[in-house]
């Protein structure tokens, strides 16, 4: 009978957990509503799949981010139904799950930017940036739609949370009322535990974001099942660098030579200018397309269609991070970025081999050129640990009335800028420029307003306004003495908006141009094996004659024959391994399933031989447990 006076309570209680969930599904509709060209669903029995499988997430997140209220709702403190207690109650339940909830919201527009779900990780693109301020406001005025519709779901919530109510009572019998209140709190404890965890089997460690692969047919639509809450929860303070030895380290030498060495003869050594032009998708490239059967595709670089009819090109080369400083550590350095960025580990502060340490070795200047505030992107630290001679930012820069008002400077005066303090240089200098302007929110200057077409997409214009700008880098550096005996890289960071289907494939996210121009060389070709940005690093020390063994888990793009062509990527909760006619979907313990190299969005599973299967798995796991303690041991040179 005493339980019996608490049941008005109990109803209240599990109908405010309730609203949680259904909001929850309202922003799982949203998420798919604004990305639905990224998430592959196909019927309607698909899409309420996903949603029900994700009540499991859905559980997790509102348990941990809902604990202290719900504490606060089942324990006997005998005033739980006074007026003053209830408006606590009011305030910890908004208070807490309207900032949970607005991270999903978030995720509506980041996720076309990195094609994954927040996790902490992302929390180390703005951690540098001394305009965070500036660059919310901006997010807020593009995206204004995403903000009415939070305040409008919010002020909808707190209206049905009001709309049940508690009555007053008075504890009579207290002793009673505390007992068989313990009774329903420890049950509660119990079912809590279980949500957190994902079940109740002993043997089931606490669900992550991999299991969300697990619930679905098709790996793209992980992302949906998960929600921005629980990715950001489960990756709070985890160490992912973790030591592994479940491979004999002669079979990982043996299936992937870290140390290598290459004996090409160089009389005079190359200068070297690697450039990173922000958000450069091979989509928007008409010259690294021509194989992808795309109809009426649009090309947006001009200047880099024709600079590739002089050069060196790999239209079938793939990013190996999300972002821009995970593009820094895989071109430079040759370490790649999977679950969190080796530049944001607590181990990324150690002598690394680099093309910039190795240059160094040889005698060259060595300088890294970014328009932004010094600092900006993590940059500046990550080249002082790589060891870059010179630092050229906004600071060196020193013109504002250049200055965007929110990245940096506009790239057409800073690429002027990087060939004036080029021509400074004595040979051989090696320089790495990375370009911003391409890069949300989209704009140009005033002055190239109009100029450039608009295309589909905000970006586009604004690629090409930096395609304009490289073009009159090259006509400005071929003037320069030092311009014949230079090789230049041309990639892109990672990927961005996309306007063809073709690019929304899972593997193809991460697709970027690789360009090797080497003026007067007759280095001219389109290859088309599998490139990645972690063979950047090997070709150049390749072609620039270093003999000494480097540790590098790339291989050179002039030669085939040390290593087998492959590319590896991880977009958050797997890993993707592309190697001769298969690709491997990992999810970090076991094989998800072997695709067709067409299949770049992982769509149908092949029935493949043992030793295929055991070939690409050992070859993926070799990779991993390498890169793991490699890291961990401080092993990223050669002595």
């Amino acid at each position: 009978m005493i339980f019996l006076g608490r049941l008005q309570e109990y109803k209240v209680f599990f109908y405010r957990i309730f609203l949680v969930f259904f909001f929850y599904q309202i922003a799982r509709v949203l998420f798919y509503f604004y990305n639905s060209n990224l998430i592959d669903v196909n019927s309607i029995s698909e899409f309420f799949n996903i949603c029900f499988r994700g009540t499991k997430f859905d559980t997790t997140a509102i348990i941990y981010t809902n604990s202290f209220f719900i504490l606060l709702s089942v324990l006997p403190l005998f005033i739980n139904t006074s007026k003053t207690y209830q408006k606590t109650l009011f305030y910890v339940y908004f208070i807490v799950n309207l900032l949970a909830y607005a991270l999903n919201f978030v995720d509506f527009i980041y996720y076309r930017f990195t094609q994954t779900r927040t996790t902490t990780a992302a929390l180390e693109s703005v951690e540098n940036e001394t305009n965070k301020l500036g660059l919310f406001w901006t997010f807020l005025i593009d995206y204004w739609h995403v903000f009415v519709l939070f305040a409008l779901i919010s002020i909808l919530w707190v209206k049905l949370y009001k709309l049940v109510k508690l009555e007053f009572k008075t504890i009579n019998h207290k002793s009673a009322y505390f007992f068989s209140s313990i009774i329903v709190l420890a049950l509660i404890a119990v079912l809590c535990v279980g949500g957190i965890r994902g079940d109740f089997k002993h043997s089931t460690r606490p669900i992550t974001l991999v299991d969300a692969s697990r619930h679905v047919k098709k790996i793209s639509q992980a992302d949906m099942v998960l929600n921005t809450p629980f990715a950001l929860i489960r990756t709070l303070n985890k160490n992912y660098f973790k030591k592994q030895n479940s491979i004999p380290e002669q079979v990982v030498n043996n299936v992937l030579q870290p140390v290598k060495t290459f004996n090409r003869a160089v009389e005079t050594p190359p200068n070297v200018v690697i450039l990173i032009v922000e958000s450069l998708s091979r989509e928007y490239i008409g010259s690294f397309n021509k194989h992808m059967g795309i109809e009426h595709h649009l090309s947006f670089t001009p200047f880099i269609d024709s600079l590739a009819q002089k050069s060196l090109i790999f239209p079938n080369a793939f990013a190996n991070g999300r972002k821009s400083i995970h593009a820094m550590s895989s071109i430079l350095a040759g370490i790649p970025s999977f679950k969190v960025a080796y530049t944001s580990s607590p181990y990324s502060n150690q002598d690394t081999q680099s093309v910039v340490s190795v240059l160094n070795e040889m005698n060259y200047d060595t300088s890294f050129f970014h328009g932004a505030p010094n600092g900006s992107m993590g940059f500046l630290g990550f080249g002082n640990i790589l060891g870059f001679d010179h630092y050229y930012g906004k600071t060196e820069y020193n013109n504002d009335d250049d200055y965007d008002g929110l990245w940096g400077i506009w790239d057409k005066p800073f690429l002027k800028y990087v060939n004036t303090e080029l021509d400074k240089k004595k040979e051989p200098f090696m320089a790495t420029v990375f370009t911003l302007t391409s890069h949300s929110p989209y704009v140009i200057p005033e002055s190239a307003k109009g100029k450039f077409p608009e295309g589909h997409l905000p970006i586009h214009k604004c690629l090409g306004y930096t395609d304009d700008a490289l073009r009159h880098f090259f006509n400005e550096a071929k003037k320069a003495p030092w311009f014949d005996n230079t090789i230049f890289v041309l990639t892109g960071d990672h990927g961005n908006q996309i306007m063809f289907p073709t690019y929304t494939k899972l593997v193809n996210r991460f697709a970027v141009p690789i360009l090797i121009y080497k003026p007067n060389n007759g280095l001219v070709k389109e290859n088309y094996s599998l490139a990645q940005q972690i063979d950047i690093y090997p070709t150049l020390i390749d072609m620039v004659g270093y003999k000494k063994p480097v540790r590098t888990w790339g291989r050179s793009l002039l030669n085939d024959t040390i290593i087998k062509p492959f590319a590896l990527t991880h977009n958050g909760s797997t890993f993707q391994l592309q190697q001769g006619k298969y690709i491997l979907a990992y999810d970090g313990t076991s094989s998800i399933g072997i695709f067709d190299i067409k299949d770049k969005n992982l769509e149908k599973p092949l029935p493949v031989s043992t030793q295929v299967k055991d070939s690409l798995e050992l070859k993926t796991k070799s990779f991993i447990q390498d890169y793991m303690n490699r890291i961990i041991d401080k092993k990223l040179k050669v002595n």
